[in-house]
C-alpha cells in the first residue's frame, strides 16, 4: 500500500514502503512537457531537462551530478514528455537522502548558465538529426503528425532544429521560473523507507513555492491531419505505421484498451505477430502501442517490410483490426491475454524504480490512484464484449490514418488500402 502526504506550499510526496529492499528508487514528476510551451519555445521543456544535468548550486559540473549518484553505485536519468517531465535515481537503500537531494537540486536549483545552453544546444540538434535519420523512430512521429496534426501534441517533444538554434537563454529559465516550482511536483518513493522520512527529506530538498501552471491547448478534433504521410527514403526496409484516435486517460474502459492493445500486438502471442510475423514472414518487428493524454488518445500499430511487401503487410493489420471490430474475442484467447497482461504488471512492479513510477505518475497525471490489486481486478473485469464494442467505436475507416516511409517507387497508393472489412 502507499502514502501520500501534501507538503504545506511544497510536493506532493507519494511512498511505497518495501521492507528488505536494498534499493531505494526515487522519482520526481514536473508537471509541464511540450505542450504547454508557447510558440516562442518549441522544445524548451526537453532543452530544460538536458540542461539541469550540466550544473546545480550543490553539484556546479555535469560530473559533480553524476558521481554524486553514480559514486555510490546508483543510476539517474530523465524523460520530457508531452504532459509532464520525469527525473529519477535509483541508490542503495542507505542513500535514499541522497537520491532525493539529486532530484531537489536538478528541479530546484539549476544554475542555467548561459556558456553551457550553447554546449547542449548542439547535443540536442544531434539528437534530433539522429531522430530524423533513423526511419524506424521517425515513421512515430509522421503517425503523431497524422493523428493531431500542427498542434503540441504533433509537433516533435524535442523542436526543430531551426527553432533549438533559435531558442534563447532567457526563454529557458522562464520555463523553468513558472513550471519547476515545488508545490506543483510529485515525489515517488519506493524502498525500505518510513514515509515520514521521505516526507521530511522531500521538504529539505525541494523547499516551497507555488508554479503557474499553463492550461494546454486543448486537442482539435481527431484526427486532424492528413490521411496519408508519406516520406521517400533510400534503403532496403519500409516503415509504416497505422494509427486512430483513442482514449483519453481515465477513460472508463481504459482497461478495456489495455486488453485490446494487448491481443493485437502485445508479445509473441498477439495476434499481428502471429498473423503477420510468424504466418506470412511480412515483418520482423510489427506491434501496437496505446498511447494517451489529459484529453485524447491513439492507438497505433508498426511494422518493418521489405518495400515490396507494403501491401500485404497493411491489408495484414487492416484484416486484424477488422476481425476485433466484427467478432468476439474466444474466450481461451482472452484468458491468456489477461494472463499476460497481470504478468507483465506485477513483474514490472517488482522494480522499485516503475513502483514508484506507478504511483507518481497516477498521483501527478491521472484522477485516481489505483493500487495493482485494484488495476488486476480492473483487467480480470474486462470482457469480449467489452472488447467487440470498443474496437467497434474506434475503428472507423474515416478515422484511420497511415505513415509510411519508404524507398522511391514504393507506397505512394497505400492510401486506397486503408479500408476495414
Amino acid at each position: 500500500m502507499f502514502e501520500r502526504t501534501d507538503l504545506p506550499d511544497g510536493p506532493r510526496v507519494v511512498s511505497v514502503r518495501v521492507p528488505g529492499a536494498r534499493s531505494c528508487s526515487a522519482v520526481a514528476y514536473v508537471r509541464a512537457g511540450s505542450r504547454v510551451e508557447g510558440t516562442d519555445q518549441l522544445g524548451a521543456a526537453h532543452f530544460l531537462e538536458h540542461l539541469t544535468f550540466k550544473g546545480t548550486r550543490a553539484f556546479p559540473s555535469t560530473r559533480a551530478v553524476s558521481e554524486a549518484i553514480e559514486g555510490v553505485g546508483g543510476t539517474s536519468n530523465a524523460a520530457t514528455d508531452r504532459e509532464s517531465t520525469t527525473y529519477w535515481a535509483r541508490v542503495p537503500g542507505r542513500e535514499a537522502g541522497r537520491a532525493i537531494a539529486v532530484l531537489g537540486e536538478l528541479i530546484s536549483r539549476p544554475l542555467l548558465r548561459d556558456d553551457q545552453v550553447e554546449i547542449e544546444r548542439g547535443v540536442i540538434i544531434e539528437e534530433i538529426r539522429s531522430y530524423r535519420d533513423d526511419p524506424g523512430e521517425f515513421v512515430y512521429n509522421l503517425l503523431d503528425q497524422a493523428i493531431f496534426g500542427d498542434t503540441p501534441l504533433g509537433r516533435e517533444i524535442a523542436g526543430e532544429e531551426e527553432g533549438i538554434r533559435a531558442l534563447d537563454s532567457d526563454r529557458i529559465r522562464a520555463f523553468w521560473r513558472r513550471h519547476y516550482r515545488p508545490a506543483d511536483l510529485v515525489v515517488a518513493v519506493a524502498g525500505d523507507v518510513p514515509h515520514q522520512a521521505a516526507c521530511e527529506m522531500v521538504a529539505a530538498a525541494f523547499g516551497q513555492g507555488h508554479a503557474r501552471p499553463a492550461r494546454p491547448e486543448r486537442a482539435p478534433l481527431l484526427p486532424a491531419g492528413d490521411r496519408v504521410r508519406h516520406v521517400t527514403r533510400s534503403g532496403t526496409q519500409a516503415h509504416l505505421c497505422v494509427g486512430v484516435p483513442a482514449l483519453r486517460r481515465d477513460d472508463p474502459d481504459t482497461w478495456t484498451l489495455e486488453l485490446l492493445d494487448t491481443i493485437l500486438g502485445q508479445g509473441m502471442s498477439s495476434r499481428l505477430f502471429l498473423h503477420l510475423r510468424e504466418d506470412a514472414g511480412l515483418a520482423y518487428d510489427v506491434h501496437s502501442w496505446a498511447t494517451d493524454y489529459a484529453d485524447c488518445g491513439m492507438l497505433g500499430v508498426y511494422a518493418g517490410v521489405d518495400p515490396g511487401r507494403l501491401e500485404p503487410a497493411l491489408d495484414g493489420i487492416m484484416a486484424e483490426l477488422s476481425e476485433l471490430r466484427n467478432n468476439h474475442v474466444p474466450s481461451d484467447e482472452l484468458d491468456r491475454a489477461k494472463t499476460y497482461a497481470r504478468g507483465r504488471l506485477e513483474l514490472r512492479l517488482e522494480e522499485g524504480r516503475h513502483l514508484a513510477g506507478w504511483y507518481g505518475l497516477q498521483e501527478a497525471l491521472h484522477e485516481r490512484t489505483l493500487t495493482l490489486d485494484e488495476a488486476l481486478a480492473a483487467i480480470d473485469a474486462v470482457d469480449a464484449e467489452a472488447i467487440r464494442r470498443l474496437a467497434e467505436r474506434l475503428f472507423k475507416e474515416e478515422s484511420l490514418r497511415l505513415a509510411v516511409i519508404a524507398p522511391p517507387r514504393h507506397g505512394r497508393r497505400l492510401g486506397e488500402r486503408l479500408r476495414l472489412a
